[in-house]
């Protein structure tokens, strides 16, 4: 089959009208064996019977229904016939076949170490599903880009838009979009770290979550466009360290956390003692010299900065 191949959509014929010359064609038989039995009519007419059960057996096979959001592809002694998108009763030619390799795919979900799971689908009928599908892929460990093993799952909601590529063009398209989602997010993991940098300037898997997703999606959709599915969205459902490095990237953010409160820390406990000594100043309570200053700043910088509660020790004496 050509790897261009276009999907051509047809206009059939409504079911209703074949039907009801079907409804003749069995009331005719009925009407010529019942005659036939009480001899009223030659035995010869007999083919007759034969005639039209052979013509019923002809059109019955003709008979299509379609529902909401789904389609069939149709073959005619091998060759692709066209698609039928439209919801309702039809009948076509009888000598087509509905085609369809996900027939027989019934992907369960499947349970990984961790309790996770992948959803991929389930095709019970010939039909091709026009719905959008999601797809919950299981947690994979890649690296990211500065080398770290992380664990990172994705979730794809995705659509068949061509029938024709999805059907001719892959071999089964349900497993085809699981397959390159676990490329693509591989591909995309190499391309981040996975926190930002101290500068806090750089896009990263956990900060820049849009921007992960938009190029999540663009790699999916040029990787699956031969099969004729778009990618309607694919963000991140699942990132976290690898076990064997956890524990160490964890002391490392609690060190990073730590050090960044205490920079807040400081900037306010700063501002506090120059608002005291100005306040001091200019309501004219007491006359500090450099060296009382500078015990002051100390005392309270102690005293704001510490971990623990300061415990004041009363002066009943002259503080000189």
């Amino acid at each position: 089959m050509d790897a261009d191949l276009k999907e051509k959509t047809l206009k059939p014929k409504s079911g209703f009208a074949m039907l009801a010359v079907m409804i003749l064609l069995l009331i005719a038989t009925i009407a010529i064996i019942v005659l036939a039995a009480t001899e009223r009519i030659p035995e010869e007419c007999a083919l007759a019977t034969i005639v039209t059960i052979l013509a019923f057996c002809f059109i019955a096979p003709g008979f299509k229904v379609i529902g909401p959001n789904e389609a069939i592809v149709l073959l005619l002694f091998g060759k692709y016939h066209g698609s039928i998108k439209s919801e309702g009763f039809f009948w076509t030619n009888p000598f087509c076949v509905t085609f369809n390799p996900t027939k027989k795919t019934a992907l369960e979900a499947i349970t990984d170490s961790e309790g996770g799971s992948t959803k991929v689908g389930s095709m019970s009928t010939k039909k091709v599903s026009l719905k959008a599908i999601t797809l919950n892929n299981a947690k994979q460990k890649v690296n990211d880009e500065d080398g770290n093993p992380i664990e990172i799952g994705v979730v794809v909601t995705w659509r068949v838009y061509d029938t024709a590529k999805a059907v001719f063009n892959v071999e089964n398209y349900l497993e085809f979009v699981s397959v390159q989602a676990d490329a693509a997010i591989r591909h995309v993991a190499r391309l981040y770290p996975y926190d930002m940098s101290d500068d806090g300037d750089e896009k990263s898997l956990r900060g820049s979550t849009q921007e992960v997703a938009e190029d999540l999606k663009k790699e999916l959709n040029s990787r699956v466009e031969i099969a004729g599915i778009e990618i309607l969205e694919a963000r991140i459902s699942h990132l976290a360290y690898a076990p064997e490095i956890a524990s160490a990237m964890l002391q490392r953010q609690q060190a990073r956390a730590i050090i960044i409160a205490r920079q807040k820390i400081v900037e306010g406990a700063v501002g506090m003692v120059d608002m005291a000594l100005k306040m001091l100043s200019e309501s004219n309570i007491v006359e500090l010299d450099a060296e009382r200053k500078a015990q002051m700043v100390s005392n309270l910088l102690v005293v704001l900065c510490g971990n623990k509660d300061a415990q004041p020790i009363v002066n009943s004496g002259s503080i000189y």
